[in-house]
């Protein structure tokens, strides 16, 4: 195309971008690329993956998969490298990991030009969005080692991290997921994906010219069977995966009892809702930023557009010409808008789900732009009038494919956008920031953009709700994750002590002088039997028979969760929160003498039962003082946003509680998640399950709201399956054997609830660095990131 030509038809002239140096460095190497560990690199003889250019289908470099001599060899040198590189000074690490941001920098050009060939991306995406981000990781977290005495006072890391990150976003993920392993003091195993390895092939080529200890940073390449080694070795203390959903339930069940932390960014099929009053250039600028960018192979793309009925016609007309206009092509080209799809197997699956929904009566709408006859590329597209139920409105594509429905009411707005088991982000659009704040607290997802889509910052939590995962990454939540608190003691194995849960048919069920002392379970404020209308013997520990107490099953647990759902209000005020929580304490106080004489009954000194009492009362004002005062944070991001994080509760919460300190550990497990903001389900210590019966009386009189609390008394871990397994249930938090501590985590991985667990071992619950505090409160509560436009 000459100057002339180019003046007459005002389209985009060719502005290629040249790849001399990066093939120059893959000729260099051979085309043959080895795993880094322990500061070399290693089995580059046995590279037999091929690595494809997927705009060309050149094959660029071929890498060896690690199997378990190499994982192994790798969390050894990570592991012997904890010692060292955990106690440097922060500062020290700070040197490090700054020296890492400006190496990068010196290389940006290069980066740039090798992730677009490995992954087909387009050069402007990979020149403003993911090397620059990836920069702004490491001097982010480069801040934090330096502050982190001061700033997490008490913590230490976790140890070897074993991280698996996918190929959408090569270069970034591998940022996301090292600098605040590093900055935490943690050494780190990272498989990349097998599609796309060149980059971190590249990155720990840097790591040996800035002199980073040999070990704190290993590289091992392979797919799948790699992932698995290296995620279930004994010697990794903690996991980080972005990946897919399927996937991650098998993350969640393989690290099930292992007591290895655990860090889940999953798949997404997020709502992009734009309101009637919304600027409707603006949106659909959004829809290319939201939808297109990155070839819409990205877990949080605003794939399904939720159109208010007024203006989905002149907003489809304004897609369909903006479409037009996206150049799809070389991705090396700084004129191209979107590139390659990373592999023929991913642009199959594309493609059959395209046709499905076809087969299913929808329309594709697709750009007719001409497409290079070689490599990976599908035009951009989507299906109007999708019904909610169609599987392209479900299911994630992660290709340039939208679909669109549309609704009348904020309220249906918000039904629509929650309508998936998905809750990874959602792109808001309204001029009315009444409406727009409205959409943004009722969606559920991690994080939420208002008038903007795919904004991205180190400082800014990103993660998921529902089976999108948990965890954040990025600013103090995603440091975070990456530390623990110092433990004060070694905690000793649980025993569980043993009951007999066979129904009771007899009338010796009471002592004597008790009359018929047979307890009910308490569902939505109410005293309720038992659904099977059995109940067992509690006995004293001398074996003694105390009375009767409920033996509850399926039934029983899926009214209490129906009770705490009708419950959600109890969430959105929190100085009520607070009163009712002082109340609690009050009638605590008043009925201290009863309890007591319940806990003496259970087995406990007189003595014993009196402090425990009063160390419950201490708590109860702790929780009630914090119920408003649990606060989120502003953080500094992009010029003209307001990024927001606000902590959420979980929502439905399990608890299953421990048999010491029977009514102190129930009561520590319950408050800090009704003072967030949840409502619980809770089996009490079957063996001590009739201190239920006075501490229902002090709910009743304390103004706490029906379903707030919810007490079902039975076999701890029958019971605890249930709620394990159930889909409404939000989260879990267990207190038992070790055995039944890894069944809850493994039967969890169904939705991906948040599981928190004893690992088996015995908490003291007197104890306020124990069994309260900051870590209780965070761990009942999730945060929702919000990007709210601010400033001129």
């Amino acid at each position: 195309m000459s100057i002339k030509d180019i003046m007459e038809s005002m389209d985009y002239g060719p502005a290629p971008e040249a790849a001399t140096d990066a093939k120059a460095w893959l000729a260099a190497r051979g085309h043959a690329l080895g795993h880094y560990i322990d500061g070399a690199f290693t089995g580059a003889e046995a590279a037999a993956i091929e690595v494809e250019n997927p705009a060309t289908g050149e094959i660029l470099a071929r890498i060896p998969a690690a199997g378990e001599a190499e994982i192994e060899a790798a969390v050894a040198a990570a592991r012997a490298a904890f010692p060292g590189w955990s106690q440097l000074p922060g500062f020290e690490r700070a040197r490090h990991l700054y020296a890492i941001a400006r190496g990068l920098q010196k290389r940006e050009r290069f980066f740039s030009v090798l992730e677009t060939l490995d992954n087909g991306k387009a050069i402007r995406e990979t020149r403003t969005a993911d090397v620059p981000l990836a920069i702004r990781h490491f001097y982010h977290h480069a801040g934090w080692a330096a502050a982190i005495d001061s700033e997490f006072p008490g913590h230490e890391p976790l140890g070897v991290c074993g991280q698996v990150i996918p190929w959408n976003f090569p270069m970034l993920m591998l940022a996301w997921k090292i600098a605040p392993a590093l900055a935490a003091g943690n050494t780190v195993v990272l498989k990349p994906a097998d599609l796309t390895p060149l980059t971190a092939v590249a990155f720990a080529e840097m790591l040996d010219e800035i002199g980073l200890p040999k070990g704190v940073v290993n590289i091992v390449h392979g797919g799948a069977e790699t992932g698995a080694l290296l995620v279930r070795h004994p010697g990794v203390a903690k996991v980080a995966f972005t990946g897919s959903t399927a996937v991650g339930r098998e993350i969640r069940r393989a690290t099930a009892g292992s007591g290895k932390s655990l860090t889940l960014e999953l798949g997404g099929k997020s709502p992009f809702v734009v309101c009637a009053d919304a600027d409707l250039d603006a949106a659909v600028e959004g829809v290319v930023e939201g939808v297109w960018f990155n070839q819409g192979e990205v877990c949080c793309a605003g794939s399904r557009l939720l159109l208010q009925e007024g203006i989905a016609d002149r907003f489809l007309a304004r897609l369909r010409a903006r479409m037009e206009k996206i150049r799809v092509g070389d991705p090396l080209d700084k004129s191209t808008d979107m590139g390659a799809i990373v592999s023929a197997r991913q642009k199959a699956r594309i493609e059959e789900l395209i046709e499905g929904a076809e087969r299913e009566g929808y329309r594709l709408e697709q750009a007719a732009c001409p497409l290079p006859a070689a490599g990976h590329f599908v035009a951009p597209g989507f299906f109007a009038g999708t019904e909610p139920a169609a599987t392209v409105a479900q299911v994630e594509i992660f290709g340039p494919i939208a679909v669109t429905t549309t609704f009348r009411t904020v309220d249906e707005a918000v039904a629509l956008a929650n309508n998936t088991p998905y809750g990874l982000a959602a792109s808001v659009w309204s001029e009315n920031i009444n409406a727009a704040t409205e959409l943004a607290a009722r969606i559920r997802a991690g994080v939420v953009w208002i008038n903007a889509s795919n904004l991205f910052d180190a400082g800014a939590p990103f993660g998921g709700m529902k089976e999108s995962g948990f965890g954040r990454e990025g600013a103090r939540e995603g440091l975070a994750a990456y530390l623990r608190p110092a433990a004060p003691r070694e905690r000793p194995l649980v025993t569980p002590v043993p009951v007999d849960f066979a129904a009771f048919t007899g009338t010796g069920g009471s002592l004597p002088g008790l009359i018929d002392r047979t307890m009910k379970n308490y569902i939505g404020g109410a005293q309720v039997r038992p659904d099977g209308g059995a109940s067992y013997v509690v006995r004293s520990p001398k074996g003694e028979p105390l009375g009767l107490a409920p033996v509850s099953g399926r039934k029983d647990i899926r009214n209490a969760v129906e009770a705490a759902l009708k419950a959600k209000g109890w969430a959105t005020n929190a100085h009520g929160r607070a009163q009712v929580l002082f109340f609690l304490a009050e009638n605590i106080t008043a009925r201290e003498s009863d309890l007591a004489a319940a806990l003496v009954q259970a087995g406990a000194t007189t003595s014993e039962a009196k402090a425990e009492v009063r160390r419950l009362v201490e708590r109860v004002f702790y929780y009630a003082g914090m119920a408003d005062k649990d606060d989120g944070r502003i953080h500094a991001t992009k010029p003209r946003h307001l990024t927001l994080s606000v902590k959420e509760p979980l929502g439905v919460v399990g608890v299953l509680a421990p048999d010491e300190a029977p009514l102190l550990s129930l009561m520590s497990l319950i408050l800090p998640l009704i003072a967030v903001g949840n409502r619980v389900v809770a089996v009490p210590s079957p063996a001590r399950a009739l201190l239920v019966q006075p501490l229902t009386q002090i709910f009743d009189t304390s103004d706490l709201p029906g379903g707030v609390v919810n007490l079902v008394t039975g076999d701890r871990d029958l019971l605890a399956r249930t709620l394990a397994e159930h889909d409404a249930v939000d989260g879990l938090w267990y207190h038992g054997g070790a055995t039944g501590a890894a069944r809850v985590e493994a039967l969890a991985a169904g939705n991906l609830k948040q599981v928190w667990t004893n690992e088996g071992r015995a908490l003291d619950w007197a104890d306020d660095r124990e069994a309260r505090g900051r870590l209780w409160l965070d761990r009942a509560a999730q945060v929702k990131t919000i990007w709210v436009p601010y400033g001129a």
